[in-house]
C-alpha cells in the first residue's frame, strides 16, 4: 500500500477511536459520545408485599322478623343508604296493637296495686306479682314492636330487598339485607415467611381494578391467631376508611402491605442495562476524568420509573442515563446539561 495512503488512514482511525490521545484535542471533543447523567441517590423506600384481595362489607345484617307475618309497608329500596335506627318495614300491626292495650291496662293496675301498698291495702306477693306481670308484659310488647317496625340496626346501604308491599313474609329469606360500606374491610393471607413483621396499625394501600389511579389508605385491624397448616398464610383484616362509598362489597383490589422502611440507593430505570442473553445488569458509571465504567449491579425492586440497587452503586456516584448505546468501557463523554 502506499506509504501516505496509510498514514492517512491510520490518522482517520485514529481520530475516530473514543478517547484517543494521539488526537489533536480539537477532534477528539467533536467524536466524543454526548451522554445524560443523574446522580445516584438513597431514599427511604417501603418493605413491601402486594396481595389480590376482594373488598368486603365491614358488616351485613339481615333484616327480618322472628315470625312470619303480612308485610303492611315497604319504606326502603335496594340503593339506598340507610341510617341506623332509620324504619325500613312495617308488618301488620294487629298483635302489636293488642299488646299496646293490654300493656296500657296493667300500667294503669300496677299504679293503682302500687297506691293501695303503700296504705297498707294490699300485700307485698300481691303487689310483686302485679309487678312481675306488668314486665312480662312489657318485654312481650317490645319484642312485638321491634318485629313489627323494622329497622336498620347500623348506618350502611341496602343490598337487597326480597319481599313486597302486601306479601306474606315466610321466613325463607330476609326482608332486607343492609350492608355496613363505611368502613370496608378485606381479609389478606400474609405469608408465614413475613409474620415476624405483621401487627396491627401497618399502613396497606389498597388499588382498586374498578378505579384505575385511586389509591385508599387502610390499617391492619385484625391478626387471626393461627398459621394455615396447608397454604402456611396467616389471614389479617385490613380495616379502610370510606367516606365518599367509592369502594363497594366485590371489588378485586390489589393490598398493597407496607411492612417497614428501608434506606436503598435508587437510579432511573433508563440508567440500568440488559446484557444480551443473560441476566445480567450494568450501568455506565462517571469517573472524575469524563470517562464512563461499566458496573454490574444487583437490582432489588421496581419503583415507579426507577430501580433498587442492591449492590454496585455507591451513594452519590454518577451514572449515565442517555445515550448508552455509543459507548464502551472507559470511554471518555461530553455530558449534556440538563
Amino acid at each position: 500500500m502506499n506509504t501516505k495512503l496509510f498514514t492517512l488512514a491510520a490518522l482517520v482511525l485514529c481520530l475516530s477511536s473514543c478517547g484517543s490521545k494521539k488526537a489533536p484535542q480539537q477532534a477528539v471533543e467533536a467524536k466524543l459520545p454526548a451522554v445524560k447523567i443523574v446522580e445516584a441517590v438513597s431514599e427511604e423506600v417501603d418493605v413491601n408485599q402486594s396481595y389480590s384481595v376482594t373488598l368486603q362489607a365491614f358488616a351485613v345484617n339481615n333484616i327480618a322478623p322472628q315470625a312470619g307475618n303480612r308485610i303492611k309497608s315497604i319504606k326502603a329500596e335496594v340503593g339506598d343508604f340507610v341510617s341506623k335506627g332509620q324504619v325500613l318495614a312495617e308488618m301488620d300491626r294487629l298483635q302489636l296493637d293488642q299488646a299496646e292495650l293490654q300493656l296500657a291496662n296493667l300500667k294503669s293496675e300496677l299504679e293503682r296495686t302500687t297506691s293501695l301498698y303503700k296504705k297498707g291495702g294490699v300485700s307485698q306477693s300481691d303487689y310483686e306479682a302485679m309487678e312481675l306481670q306488668y314486665k312480662v308484659s312489657q318485654t312481650q310488647y317490645e319484642n312485638l314492636l321491634t318485629n313489627t317496625i323494622l329497622k336498620s340496626p347500623l348506618n350502611g346501604v341496602v343490598s337487597a330487598r326480597n319481599y313486597d308491599e302486601g306479601d306474606m313474609y315466610t321466613m325463607s329469606s330476609p326482608l332486607y339485607v343492609v350492608q355496613q360500606i363505611n368502613p370496608m374491610k378485606v381479609l389478606v393471607n400474609i405469608s408465614e415467611k413475613d409474620y415476624s413483621q405483621l401487627k396491627t396499625g401497618l399502613k396497606v394501600e389498597i388499588f382498586p381494578d374498578a378505579l384505575k389511579g385511586k389509591v385508599f389508605e387502610g390499617r391492619i385491624s385484625r391478626i387471626y391467631p393461627t398459621i394455615d397448616p396447608v397454604t402456611h398464610t396467616v389471614a389479617a383484616e385490613i380495616e379502610i376508611p370510606n367516606p365518599n362509598s367509592e369502594l363497594r362489597p366485590g371489588m378485586y383490589s390489589t393490598a398493597n402491605v407496607i411492612f417497614n422502611h428501608r434506606t436503598s440507593i435508587l437510579v432511573p430505570d433508563s440508567a440500568v442495562l440488559k446484557q444480551q442473553g443473560s441476566g445480567v445488569r450494568t450501568v455506565y458509571v462517571l469517573n472524575s476524568d469524563n470517562s464512563v465504567s461499566s458496573r454490574v449491579v444487583e437490582l432489588g425492586r421496581h419503583l415507579g420509573d426507577k430501580y433498587e440497587i442492591l449492590s454496585g452503586l455507591k451513594d452519590g456516584e454518577k451514572v449515565v442515563i442517555s445515550g448508552q448505546g455509543a459507548l464502551r468501557n472507559g470511554c471518555k463523554v461530553e455530558v449534556l446539561k440538563k
